[in-house]
């Protein structure tokens, strides 16, 4: 035994040292040249962005294309050779499915970085990156598909088996299908949502009672971000079956409502003209809309509704809550009398 481990080790003595010898030349070199391109190109322009992304899986890949050479050029006869060359080659596979994965990333954050989000072209911006993102998503999940398919047919055994799969691919096909019908329902809800667009990145939703905006999109959910910065995940095909409220679909700029509860002494124009005054005081109000009706009535008190609007809804909210506020005050110190009251009468026997 220790006689044939000598006579492999003789064997892959110059085959080895030539090929690691050539790997790290090729290393070098690729480092070398790396740093070059770096130093004499600015950090954000598109192909330095490419790099940037994919420089260290394109440098295995270039380690293991000149390691698949050297193994090709080596002696046929070499101890183990068909293994350490089927070994590299499924790794170089690998490798140049890393590389495309990050590659394809590369794409989308060039095309975002390519569409800032601009004074007046948010809109624009935002449908871009989310469009961007879920195609290049899908793009990514049928890289790894390809890469592995590609990576298995490297094995004799997967390579024998093809006859009796195709054969069998209508039963498989429709195994697989329903087994994975929440995947593939999830992936053809995303490309739908990129296609139709009915929300963003950063989009204002109203789900499930929850007031919330769109943090991140992967290929089968959504993220959402609540107002007390608690995280909503919801599955893609939930938006595609289920009414959701967009805040911001085409505008940022929402009506706000105020109601409150007085009695039927009430004079409705001194709350009309504080109103005005609490408006005009606020830095939250846009000063496009505003307006104060009484909107309901029951047997006890009326219902004064203040409508007014704001540039998005957080200051929607915050506009909202300072009017409530005010008004109560203003009801409380001025007209006390005419808060809601339940009246009764005393009658004697």
């Amino acid at each position: 035994m220790l006689e044939s481990f000598e006579a492999g080790f003789t064997a892959w003595l110059w085959p080895g040292s030539s090929a690691i010898l050539a790997v790290a030349v090729t290393y070098i070199v690729y480092r070398l040249a790396l740093a070059v391109f770096r130093h004499f190109s600015e950090s954000r322009t598109v192909i330095r962005l490419f790099l940037d992304a994919a420089a260290r899986a394109l440098g295995v890949v270039f380690c293991l294309l000149t390691l698949v050479g050297s193994l090709a050029a080596a002696p046929a006869d070499l101890p183990l050779i068909s293994a350490i060359q089927q070994v590299a080659t499924l790794l170089l596979i690998l490798a140049i499915t890393w590389a495309a994965v990050r590659l394809t990333s590369a794409i989308g954050e060039v095309i975002v970085a390519l569409n800032p989000v601009l004074e007046g072209q948010w809109k624009r911006a935002r449908k871009v990156e989310t469009q961007t993102r879920f195609l290049v998503r899908a793009l990514n999940i049928l890289i790894v598909i390809i890469g592995l398919g590609a990576a298995l047919m490297t094995f004799e055994s997967v390579q024998h088996m093809g006859a009796s799969l195709l054969a069998s691919a209508g039963v498989g096909g429709l195994i697989l299908g329903f087994a994975a019908r929440p995947v593939l329902s999830n992936l053809l809800a995303g490309m739908q949502i990129a296609l139709t667009q009915p929300f963003r990145i950063d989009d204002v939703l109203y789900v499930q009672g929850e007031w919330c905006w769109v943090e991140e999109v992967t290929a089968t959910y959504v993220v959402l971000r609540v107002w007390d910065l608690r995280r909503l995940v919801v599955p893609l095909q939930w938006f595609i079956e289920n009414p959701f409220q967009n805040w911001s679909r085409n505008t940022a700029e929402l009506l706000g409502t105020v109601f409150i509860w007085v009695d039927y002494t009430m004079p409705v124009e001194p709350l009309r003209q504080e109103f005005t005054r609490l408006l005009n005081e606020s830095g939250l109000w846009d000063g496009e809309f505003s307006s104060v009706q009484v909107t309901d009535s029951s047997d006890q008190a009326i219902q004064v509704r203040f409508l007014m609007s704001a540039a998005n809804s957080s200051k929607n909210w915050d506009l909202r809550c300072a009017v409530r506020e005010g008004m109560v005050t203003f009801i409380q110190e001025h007209y006390p009398a005419q808060l809601p009251r339940l009246r009764a009468r005393m009658v004697e026997n």
